[in-house]
């Protein structure tokens, strides 16, 4: 039995990314199923809720009240007063929320029973399910990760399985470089589906078989031993797979030992159990040995390709994630004839189709997948039989939200990793109240959910579909409002069945966490509109759920901002008390607890708070664009960060920002001292002491100068764009360009009229 468990991670001489000193060790990920919590430690997270409300009701009544009952207060000590009381309250309502979405959470790994596979392929062999689509966004990605992602993605066991790979890059580059990852990209599905084909037409052919021999007789023993056979030689196959990848990182060492390894072992057990059953003289019924042989004809079954947008001119060429997505939604169901214009190739919708037209199947569902994630093996069926269930109706959107790759090699992709894994707990916890969020890196949704809530607007003669709003960077937490609004519901599935990227270095993660902190307050109203539209039908809704969404859109903002005051406002210090104290505590010792539960350090807490202080001016420019937008109409893009070598350089001022944390800090203890304000010094110290660990551990201080000089010298030296020549209807040899006077008529004139027409559209959504 041992021998199943056995780890196909094959050594390399290729370079790996330098571990760092105290990077994470641990290379294997935590179990699919979560442990069922004690009894104990449920009670005692009821506890911690009644601390921390109690411990604020207490600051209110024995600090602010009393000290205007006992003493008064002038002005400047009324506005202190009244402000710290805001920042309190708001910092003391997130502590809470975590809280309650942790005792969820609990509360779901408590009840949840895994479905046996018995019962999922009994299911799908009784119904005809509907085909599942998987898109995969990618923009100028590395082709080994995202191969990586089509590999996990393929090997699912569903009926009907069909993966498309959206490309997003320019069609054309001129960089040789650029041309070279480009191509090797396009060639991933056809080299996979050629890959597959052996193994998919032996499969198959086995079904066929079986089913034939299974319908005119009972099973017999040479019938188990031509499955038995099969299930070994699938095994074997992804074996040889496995000890031919080569292991370059913890990724694709995840992607070995976790999901080839990982399926391949799941087979070989069922190998087991068929030999066993042979030996013992007792066979399965012929109908479980015919679902045993679909199950691998399904492993192998899955269909390839890839489409490109930016090919056609008649869809949208936003650059976004949303629009990328959406471009192909928007085809779906229909046959389209490429038309070639003197704009470009344009689709034009047909009836029937002829050699050369692009026919793109409808879909039931479709799976969003982002290019540098990975799935489990039975993401996909389980997911699908929770949403085929009956009393599952009413769910548009199924997800397990993602985990990080374990065996991070650097110290901030280990702590990044680490709140990731705390997120996913939250997540779990938010759908015990009905506040689940989507969270973009993968889910399953029912593509008659998303027909919902389509908008259709007509840019220059071509509908352009939106399915997922683009006007703002967080999509996915969008579209969760507007999938509620619509009646629908979302759940997070409560195991761990996918796994995304973090980023490595601090660069990488400016870009990803600003991105995060752009947009929740933009979706606010929206939030508002379906709380009324619930109310208006009478539908309840529950405080608990209405805190959890708020505090999901809005906290990046009210923390910021708060931990800005605390920061760098002298507040008097009777404003300071220990039930401060006491309302945070459950937090950081329940934080500390899960972190310890998800295979960190207690101690972790301490960085995580440290990792927050440098990320400060991150969100915080996050947040200003999102208040930016909802003031210019205007949606703020963002812009690719330079590569310097290994690593992504940061832009200057966020850099900056950590250090002037840390002498104010300094600061304002020295001040503090002299006036023997030990709350303040005690304060003002542990953030001067964890911010300066948290820029030598994550920024690190060479890399830091190296980035503010860059910053100085972006400032100075702005390189000009060069103008682009004018464009003339007719050319130097007063050659006539009679297709495009033909097509356009004027072309000037329709030029610009389709630019119009995008910001007419950006502009209506951008105020919806």
């Amino acid at each position: 039995m041992l021998l199943l468990l056995r780890s196909r991670s094959k050594p390399t001489t290729e370079p790996r990314t330098r571990r760092q000193w105290g990077a994470e060790r641990r290379s294997e990920p935590l179990s699919i199923v979560h442990p069922v919590p004690s009894g104990a430690k449920i009670t005692w997270g009821r506890v911690g809720i009644v601390v921390t409300i109690l411990s604020w009701i207490g600051y209110v009544v024995s600090t602010i009240v009393r000290e205007f009952i006992d003493y008064g207060g002038n002005f400047r000590f009324t506005m202190e007063a009244f402000s710290y009381l805001v920042v309190v309250t708001f910092l003391t309502f997130s502590a809470l929320m975590y809280l309650v979405a942790r005792q969820g959470a609990l509360l779901r790994f408590r009840d949840h029973v895994r479905a046996p596979r018995g019962m999922i392929d009994r299911h799908f062999a009784d119904t005809t399910s509907e085909r599942l689509t998987v898109l995969i966004p990618s923009y100028a990605e590395e082709p080994d990760v995202v191969r990586l992602t089509l590999w996990s993605a393929a090997l699912q066991e569903y009926p009907d399985l069909h993966l498309v790979l959206l490309i997003d890059d320019p069609p054309a580059p001129t960089d040789p470089e650029v041309r070279a990852k480009l191509e090797a990209t396009r060639r991933l599905a056809s080299d996979i589906m050629e890959s597959l084909a052996a193994p998919r037409e032996r499969f198959q052919a086995s079904l066929e078989l079986a089913t034939a021999e299974l319908a005119s007789g009972p099973v017999r023993r040479r019938s188990v031993k031509v499955l038995l056979k099969e299930y070994r030689a699938a095994a074997a196959w992804l074996e040889e797979m496995a000890s031919a990848e080569d292991v370059v990182d913890h990724v694709s060492e995840f992607f070995v030992d976790q999901v080839l390894m990982g399926l391949a072992n799941e087979l070989s057990l069922t190998a087991l159990a068929l030999e066993a059953a042979l030996e013992q003289g007792g066979l399965p019924d012929s109908g479980r040995v015919l679902e045993l042989h679909r199950r691998l004809a399904w492993i192998f079954r899955a269909d390839l390709t890839s489409f490109e947008r930016k090919a056609y001119g008649s869809l949208s060429h936003e650059a976004n994630k949303a629009m990328n997505v959406n471009a192909y939604l928007g085809l779906m169901g229909h046959v389209w004839r490429p038309n070639e214009t003197a704009a470009g190739i344009m689709l034009d919708e047909v009836e029937t189709p002829r050699p050369g037209d692009i026919v793109i199947p409808d879909s039931g569902y479709v799976l969003t997948l982002d290019a540098d994630s990975q799935l489990l093996r039975d993401y996909c069926i389980r997911l699908v039989y929770y949403l085929e269930q009956t009393e599952n109706q009413h769910v548009a959107i199924i997800q397990t939200p993602y985990s990080s790759f374990r065996g991070a090699p650097t110290r901030i992709e280990r702590i990044a990793g680490a709140s990731t894994d705390l997120q996913h707990i939250l997540h779990q916890g938010k759908t015990h109240h009905n506040a689940t969020f989507w969270v973009g890196a993968n889910a399953v949704i029912r593509k008659r959910a998303l027909e919902d809530i389509v908008e259709v607007e007509n840019v220059a003669g071509y509908d352009i579909k939106t399915y997922i709003q683009d006007r703002t960077v967080i999509e996915d937490t969008e579209s969760s409002i507007d999938i509620g609004s619509a009646g629908w519901a979302l759940v997070n599935y409560p195991e761990r069945l996918s796994y995304s990227a973090t980023p490595p270095d601090f660069g990488s993660l400016v870009v990803q966490r600003r991105r995060w902190a752009n947009g929740g307050l933009l979706i606010l109203p929206k939030l508002w509109e379906q709380v009324r539209h619930r109310r208006h039908s009478r539908t309840r809704v529950h405080l608990v759920e209405l805190a959890l969404r708020v505090n999901y859109m809005a906290s990046i903002a009210w923390a910021s901002f708060g931990l800005l005051f605390l920061l760098f406002y002298p507040y008097d210090s009777r404003l300071l008390s220990p039930l401060i104290v006491g309302a945070a505590l459950p937090y950081f010792i329940a934080m500390g607890s899960d972190l310890r539960a998800c295979g960190h350090r207690f101690t972790d807490i301490f960085r995580i708070y440290g990792f927050n202080l440098v990320l400060l001016p991150v969100n915080l420019a996050g947040v200003l664009k999102s208040i930016q937008q909802a003031f210019t109409g205007e949606k703020i893009p963002f812009a690719r960060t330079p590569k310097v070598r290994d690593r992504t350089a940061a832009p200057g001022l966020h850099v900056l920002v950590p250090y002037l944390i840390v002498l104010f800090s300094l600061l304002t203890a020295w001040r503090d001292f002299h006036q023997e304000n030990w709350g303040n010094f005690g304060f003002a110290m542990f953030n001067a002491i964890l911010a300066s660990a948290a820029i030598s551990a994550y920024i690190g201080v060479r890399a830091s100068f190296v980035d503010m000089g860059l910053g100085v010298l972006n400032w100075l030296f702005v390189e000009p764009k060069p103008k682009a020549p004018a464009k003339q209807v007719a050319t130097d040899d007063d050659t006539i360009d009679w297709a495009a006077i033909l097509y356009y008529g004027d072309r000037r004139l329709a030029r610009d009229l389709r630019r119009r027409g995008d910001r007419r559209r950006r502009l209506r959504r951008s105020e919806g």
